[in-house]
């Protein structure tokens, strides 16, 4: 029979799971008494056990019977998902002041002013062994969308969903990026009217109804197969847009075409939340964005997010800006749309769920159901709340090393002072 273990040897078992994590034993899990939140339309388990094995949820319940699995005593605390980390360029952008470490965005130059080039993707030049990646990794992050721009056209490239478990391949399919409204202008000739003029053109000529090169922006052969899932309804568009009357537009243009999309940004999109939620189209807010910065979100609110659930529409989060080194305060933005009105569950729901249903992999990953993969956190208090923190990350049920360059660093520069160790500090940084 397995025996419970007492909190006080919680790190001990897991830093021993971590040094088998190799073998096909460091699948199999049992987490006693944690308080479940699944995610899911069932909501939270107090005091309930989750069962892994091989790597996925076996089992939900109290008590679980389960000879010879490795156990944590997880004493009340709460268990979740691993979280969405937004749209980001972790894995495909190092420093972002240095641009030789940044592979989020094309640029082809002025002779190629307008080109078009939705073949861009981004998931190419994935690195798995990114030091960004264990930062947020630590935090609870366990997937993320990474993202792709275009100096040259409102069409950015395509990104998909990575988990930041080791893998190099994404997780799921490829989304579009289409940026709208003040955020494209620069690359559609200062005009709103300009880019929708483009996009029928675009589409036009991809469904072979113009012929090719009769416009400033046309596609090349790559581009057109590219764009051939969006325009069946396959794949997903991501299109960064804030203003209500933008939104409008977008909605009319996707179901005139017959497209599928998800919004980032979506500022005002509370005035047209009705509208959204009929289209069934997800929106992904930052819920700090408050106040006019420009003519796109003159109606900011931090009421948003609240405000779009309520109406009915599905509610992620993305940062607005410095997305891939701060993802571990994506938290904190749902923490700050649940103080101004959203329920707790939908704020969790909009860091786990919401997004790996919205782009396509809410059969394996953002809930804790039987069946899924076992992604999962255990945290030492409210996962919304900042003063808590990840006690530990699971990846298909095995536990991560729950070290980062941060914490090394940390380590590092806190030593205690010994006999051996003079200062405290490393040998280099001691006076001689």
């Amino acid at each position: 029979m397995s025996r419970r273990l007492p909190r006080a040897m919680t790190r001990l078992l897991v830093m021993g799971i971590v040094a088998c994590a190799g073998t096909a034993g460091a699948q199999d899990l049992l987490i006693r008494d944690a308080t479940v939140h699944t995610a899911t339309s069932n909501g939270s388990y107090e005091g309930t056990d989750v069962l892994v094995r091989g790597g996925r949820i076996a089992a939900i319940g109290r008590a679980i019977n389960a000879d010879g699995v490795p156990e944590i005593d997880a004493a009340g605390r709460p268990l979740t998902p691993t979280l969405f980390g937004g749209v980001t360029g972790i894995g495909i952008e190092e420093v972002s002041g240095e641009r030789g470490t940044r592979d989020d965005r094309l640029s082809l130059g002025e002779a190629s002013d307008m080109a078009v080039r939705p073949e861009f993707d981004v998931t190419l030049a994935f690195n798995p062994d990114s030091i960004v990646i264990p930062v947020a990794r630590v935090e609870g992050i366990g997937f993320t969308l990474i993202s792709a721009g275009s100096a040259s056209s409102i069409i950015g490239g395509q990104g998909a969903v990575m988990r930041l478990d080791g893998s190099v391949d994404p997780a799921g399919p490829k989304v579009l990026y289409l940026s709208l409204g003040a955020g494209g202008a620069g690359q559609s000739g200062s005009s709103r009217a300009a880019q929708w003029m483009l996009l029928d053109q675009l589409i036009d000529e991809a469904r072979g109804r113009l012929p090719a090169d009769s416009h400033a922006a046309s596609l090349t052969p790559a581009g057109k197969r590219a764009l051939a899932p969006y325009l069946d309804g396959r794949g997903t568009i991501v299109v960064g847009v804030n203003r209500a009357a933008d939104i409008r537009q977008l909605l009319r243009w996707s179901k005139r075409h017959g497209l599928r999309i998800a919004i980032r940004g979506g500022a005002e999109g509370w005035r047209v939340a009705s509208e959204l939620a009929a289209a069934n189209v997800p929106v992904f807010v930052d819920p700090l964005v408050n106040l006019p910065s420009d003519f796109d979100q003159i109606g900011a609110t931090m009421e948003n997010a609240a405000r779009l659930q309520a109406a009915g529409v599905r509610v992620g989060f993305a940062q607005a800006s410095d997305a891939s080194h701060n993802a571990r305060k994506l938290r904190q933005l749902a923490g700050n749309a649940v103080a101004h009105g959203l329920p707790w569950e939908a704020g969790l729901a909009g860091l786990t769920r919401v997004p790996a249903e919205a782009f396509g992999v809410g059969d394996r990953i953002g809930t804790i159901a039987v069946g899924r993969t076992a992604d999962l956190v255990l945290w030492s208090g409210d996962p919304l709340d900042v003063t808590s923190t990840a006690d530990q990350v699971w990846f298909d049920g095995r536990a991560i090393e729950m070290r980062s360059r941060q914490t090394e660093l940390r380590d590092r520069y806190l030593r205690p002072a010994t006999p051996a160790n003079e200062g405290g500090l490393p040998r280099a940084y001691q006076k001689r």
